[in-house]
């Protein structure tokens, strides 16, 4: 029987993967340290689905509020239907973005988990990313960028970009959003062009992820699997919508620097306790 405690468990990760899916500090390094101290009662096998497929919530909330965007018909004019020949470009783009880690994702799926998936490589890449943060920011202080709309982004700049998201699918505590977003930046792409091409570049990767996951679990589902993950993906969606509109409003008027000392500081306290504090209780 489904308790008040489980559910409010997924209420707690639905609230930490729509705040940190987002922004740039490491969802997956989050959800380590929450799984921690916070232990839903679920057998692995779910447990491992619902860290993936809970992120189809936080797509939601992209999708609603960058429709105009990403949506490439219009039914509403007289004449018929207008296809919008740039978005149809944009979503062309965002195709040669995944391709590095689709292949690899779905060649090394298992392997990846089963040997990168650890304390300590999460704490190392939230380390060395948030310090990449800190000193591209400095590098670009003063400069105008390069790109500094999605139709001026090549699919040279894609693709390059599709490779930082490979480094993510690689190595967890990455951040996926702060991969992108570094490489975008590194580029000269404006960091409101780099947000918004990983939020787009997030629509195939995760619904893609989320029915690999899906496909392995078997869509077998009890009573009270269903209810949790589905409590997790609302939760995901409600809280992702206010942190997207947060963090485009903050780049309009501050740099990333300050994700990225947050990410030393989380990478350093994911090492003193799995690496210090457990190991001296174990």
């Amino acid at each position: 029987m489904l308790s008040v405690v489980e559910i409010l468990k997924a209420v707690l990760f639905g609230i930490v993967e729509g705040i940190t899916e987002w922004l740039p500090v490491s969802s997956t390094g989050h959800m380590i340290l929450l799984d921690e101290f916070v232990h839903m009662n679920v057998s692995r096998e779910f447990w491992d689905m619902f860290l993936v497929v809970i992120q189809l919530g936080a797509i939601l909330a992209v999708v609603l509020l960058f429709w105009k965007q990403i949506w490439p018909f219009d039914f509403k004019r007289k004449k018929g239907t207008v296809i919008k020949k740039e978005i149809f470009t944009m979503w062309f783009k965002i195709l040669a973005a995944c391709i590095p880690a689709a292949v690899v994702g779905l060649l090394f799926d298992e392997f990846l988990e089963k040997y990168l998936y650890t304390p300590v490589v999460v704490a190392v890449m939230l380390i060395l990313f948030g310090v990449g943060f800190i000193l591209i920011e400095n590098a670009n202080r003063g400069k105008r960028a390069r790109v500094r709309s999605l139709a001026q982004l090549s699919y040279k700049d894609a693709l390059m970009i599709g490779v930082f998201q490979l480094i993510a699918a690689v190595f967890p505590g990455t951040s996926r959003s702060g991969a992108t977003i570094l490489g975008g930046l590194m580029l000269g792409v404006s960091r409101t062009v780099a947000a918004e091409f990983t939020f787009f570049l997030a629509i195939p990767v995760m619904l893609g992820a989320s029915l690999l996951k899906l496909v392995k679990f078997g869509f077998h589902f009890t009573a009270a699997e269903a209810v949790l993950l589905l409590v997790g993906m609302a939760v995901a969606f409600l809280v992702s919508v206010l942190v997207i509109r947060f963090l485009m409003g903050y780049i309009k008027k501050h740099d990333f620097k300050v994700f990225g000392w947050y990410r030393i500081a989380l990478g350093l306290l994911v090492l003193i306790y799995f690496c210090g504090i457990r190991s001296l209780a174990g």
